[in-house]
């Protein structure tokens, strides 16, 4: 039994402003398919007032703004960086190539191919996602991406210094000030002066992630990625104000941020709406941290804890906290959700800046099929076949005749019959006369 101690407003898609959105993207793709580099400058004065002579930085230019970063932030970037590159390449070296002999002279294989290039989109708009260079940068540099571009917008029409500090630190190999969904579209098709990537990664608004579907298939990217999302489940020790806090870390990424709460004890979560409340009154970013707590914010009690991992699991929420006292069990019991955050000493915050995992992951209920940006994102896992024994490639031959048969596929037949001829002397009587 689930008890409702707070609820979130009814979910209303606002099919009018989706369908504006999706509109204005298929158009400004489709405007620099055909002109270029005139469309996008066009759509960076529009959006962002922004056109310098050339939206790439040159070395010159990303060593003076480097410089005017302060010398603390460059080394937590420096550490943060190193945090991620060490965890992504632990994720690479769980990915081996292997060749196996299946049967005698029969030989199947797998290898992991990094992708040519990637584009890495960082956002900037109110806040300047820094970490997000990390992410995207570092990660793709870890899997072997031998060219990686990135776009970041000017801010109120400065540069975002740490964002360009943070991008030159990680490796990226091309960066350019330009945002929106003009920088995704340039990355993706090509201009005169960007280079087409092969995928993209990174999030973004409502336009930067209506570009990136739009775009899927012609190149790959990394999720569709919606509002961040946290959940927390907590029993009866869990401290009210840490999980308040919690929730509004969360919450003030923007005001279509939900934020869950799921306790066995209706006393916490009565205090944790209390505690909220009052954090708001003074919170820096309560103008969207509030929001987002009045219009999507939810506290469910339940009756223990496998009706609480069980509800958590349906919501498939992006972040999943758990405070309770055997925070491990959630690791064991627990199936959808895009991280994991176990116990009080651990916090969706420090994923999401400080702690080496990636921030990238899924939302609005992608856990169910997959998990976030890792470095075998990156990669393609392809396979090759070999057969240097006679004997094998005449059964295969054999077989493959019988089995594309049943299909009605002749062409897919006469391959396999072929190599049962050429090395088990078998008839062809379809050969034509000439051989």
């Amino acid at each position: 039994m689930v008890k409702q101690v707070k609820s979130a407003r009814p979910a209303v898609q606002d099919s009018d402003r989706l369908k504006a959105v999706r509109e204005t993207v298929v158009d400004i793709i489709a405007d620099i398919r055909e002109r270029g580099d005139v469309a996008v400058r066009e759509y960076s004065e529009r959006f962002d007032k922004w056109s310098p002579e050339s939206f790439r930085l040159d070395q010159e230019q990303i060593a003076r703004i480097v410089e005017t970063v302060p010398a603390q932030a460059i080394s937590d970037i420096k550490t943060v960086q190193e945090r991620v590159r060490t965890f992504a390449r632990h994720q690479r070296a769980s990915l081996t190539d292997f060749e196996v002999e299946t049967e005698p002279g029969v030989f199947l294989g797998q290898k992991n191919i990094p992708v040519g290039s990637a584009g890495a989109y960082v956002p900037g708009g109110r806040y300047p996602l820094v970490a997000s260079a990390h992410m995207t940068v570092v990660t793709a540099k870890v899997a072997g991406v031998e060219r990686v571009t990135a776009c970041t917008p000017p801010i109120h029409g400065e540069i975002p210094a740490a964002t360009v500090a943070a991008l030159h630190l990680a490796g990226a190999d091309e960066i350019f000030l330009l945002g929106g969904t003009q920088a995704v579209a340039a990355m993706a098709v090509g201009t005169e002066t960007i280079r087409k990537v092969d995928m993209l990664a990174g999030p973004g608004n409502a336009y930067v992630a209506e570009a990136k579907r739009q775009l899927f298939g012609e190149v790959g990217i990394d999720l569709f990625a919606g509002p961040t999302e946290t959940l927390i489940i907590a029993d009866e020790h869990a401290d009210p104000f840490v999980i308040a806090v919690d929730l509004l870390s969360q919450a003030e990424h923007g005001p279509d941020s939900p934020a869950v709460l799921i306790t066995t004890s209706e006393s916490v979560a009565r205090r944790v709406i209390e505690l909220v409340e009052e954090i708001l009154v003074d919170m820096p970013t309560a103008d969207f941290a509030g929001v987002a707590w009045k219009e999507h914010g939810e506290v469910l009690v339940v009756e223990d804890l496998d009706a609480a991992y069980a509800l958590a699991d349906q919501y498939a929420s992006e972040h999943v906290q758990i405070l309770t006292d055997n925070p491990r069990e959630a690791l064991e019991t627990m199936r959808n959700y895009g991280a994991l955050f176990l116990g009080e000493g651990t916090c969706v915050s420090y994923g999401d800046k400080v702690i080496g995992t990636n921030h990238t992951l899924p939302t609005r209920g992608a856990a169910n099929y997959t998990g976030g940006l890792w470095v075998g994102k990156y990669l393609k896992t392809v396979t090759y076949q070999e057969v240097t024994d006679q004997d094998a490639s005449a059964a295969l031959g054999r077989l493959c005749g019988r089995a594309a048969r049943v299909e009605f596929f002749e062409g897919h037949a006469r391959s396999g019959d072929v190599r049962a001829h050429k090395f088990a002397g078998e008839e062809l009587p379809w050969a034509p006369a000439s051989l």
